[in-house]
């Protein structure tokens, strides 16, 4: 099992950027695939990033291509989501997810097949 703990949400302006951490307990971090998704209220827990276990695979909603990046540090058993051009619409909770399953196609962007789940950290961009 592993527990994830979100950190580096906050107010911000459009047009702004936000770095947001997720630091994972464990050994074996470096074997899950991990994942960003956020929810904004009163709508649905949505996909945002992820990224392969080792790194070398990166996925992305259509929304934020180009403006936001993930990436991990399996070392520090740490994985990022830099935000930069940030919106209004980008309001919302963000959390960090991990899968211990076999991760292909249009199953990087399914919110159930993620396993574990941090308790989030609120992103708030003013207009």
């Amino acid at each position: 099992q592993v527990q994830l703990v979100e950190s580096g949400g906050g107010l911000v302006q459009a047009g702004g950027s936000l770095r947001l951490s997720c630091a994972a307990s464990g050994r074996t971090f470096s074997s899950y695939e991990m994942g960003w998704f956020r929810q904004a209220p009163g709508k649905e827990r949505e996909f945002v990033a992820a990224v392969s276990s080792g790194g070398g695979s990166t996925y992305y909603e259509d929304s934020v291509k180009g403006r936001f990046t993930i990436s991990r540090d399996n070392a520090k058993n740490t994985v990022y989501l830099q935000m930069n051009s940030l919106k209004p619409e980008d309001t919302a909770v963000y959390y960090c997810a991990a899968s211990i399953n076999f991760m292909y196609g249009s199953r990087w962007y399914t919110r159930k097949e993620y396993d574990y789940w941090g308790q989030g950290t609120q992103v708030t961009v003013s207009s």
